[in-house]
């Protein structure tokens, strides 16, 4: 079944959420799987992080799916792709892959991967066809909030002057390449500040940067009710990393009871073996599990002293 593949524009919106909502409601059973998620706005947000980066499928004028591109600099993800549940099987999902690929291309990304289930082999049949391999599971975790005692040096993003607002991006984007060359998390921290979907917790240390941290907050965002979610964190490389890593864990619970929200949710890949254990003893479980897929099966920033947090959905 041949698709229309076009970029997604402003009005298709709500009927790309709507979809991406009725078909992991549909795929993960759940009995009302049209209001899956009625409180997470994944759809809008990514699109207007980058409108020239979000496609949909349409057939007979109307929009039957979606897949989004995202750029950190040299790294790519896609996702969610989603499909209308009576399309699936029908060849539409790899039409939506083609400009994902393309913008990967024109980007020159030299990393780049997605998130998927684990235990689904026909996911993971599908994206190893466009080169993409499975590697460590990536854990979706979550805590109940309650605020750290001690202090934790940290400032927001919003309350930098706009002035220096530039140089606290090229800080982070410093900070970042030596994690990976090339990353840069420039329009997630533009993205969340422009759009009031949360904010950037800036940790720092003898003047210096040491870490920052992108969360949503709340509802119409990519956390839900009552929840701040954390969806890219990083500490500086070298000594002293797990320390630095729970006190910018620390300003993140802050933020979160500052917002009165109830949940801290984050991903973290499991190749990055202390950060992951740093999580479980802080009172952090499994909420869902999924795979990470490389392209090239490259390993990227998955090393095991990296403290990142991130999960490319």
């Amino acid at each position: 079944m041949r698709a229309k593949i076009r970029l997604l524009t402003e009005s298709d919106l709500p009927a790309a959420g709507q979809i991406l909502s009725l078909a992991f409601g549909t795929y993960l059973g759940t009995p009302d799987p049209e209001n899956y998620w009625p409180d997470l706005d994944y759809a809008s947000t990514r699109w207007q992080a980058d409108p020239t980066a979000g496609f949909c499928a349409e057939l007979d004028g109307e929009v039957v799916g979606s897949n989004f591109a995202a750029r950190w600099g040299s790294v790519g993800f896609f996702g969610p792709l989603s499909l209308h549940p009576d399309l699936w099987d029908k060849g539409i999902g790899k039409q939506l892959m083609a400009p994902v690929m393309d913008c990967f291309k024109n980007w020159g990304v030299t990393h780049a991967g997605l998130y998927t289930f684990a235990a689904s082999p026909k996911h993971i049949g599908l994206y190893q066809k466009f080169g993409f391999w499975p590697r460590f599971l990536t854990a979706i975790m979550s805590k109940s909030v309650q605020r750290p005692t001690g202090a934790s040096a940290f400032k927001k993003f919003s309350e930098i002057p706009e002035k220096q607002q530039m140089e606290c991006l090229n800080n982070c984007r410093i900070l970042t390449d030596k994690l990976y060359p090339g990353l840069d998390l420039e329009r997630e921290i533009l993205a969340v500040h422009r759009q009031s979907l949360g904010e950037t917790v800036l940790l720092r240390k003898e003047g210096k940067l040491a870490g920052f941290a992108v969360c949503h907050l709340g509802p119409g965002t990519e956390a839900g009710n009552n929840k701040c979610y954390v969806k890219f964190a990083a500490v500086r490389t070298g000594s002293g990393g797990g320390e630095l890593f729970e006190q910018l864990l620390d300003g993140c619970e802050i933020l979160a009871s500052d917002q009165q929200m109830t949940l801290l949710e984050a991903g973290v890949n499991m190749g990055r073996h202390d950060a992951y254990k740093i999580m479980l003893q802080r009172g952090f479980s499994t909420v869902i599990q999924g795979v990470t897929m490389h392209r090239a099966n490259e390993p990227g920033y998955n090393k095991p002293d990296a403290y990142i947090i991130d999960d490319w959905r």
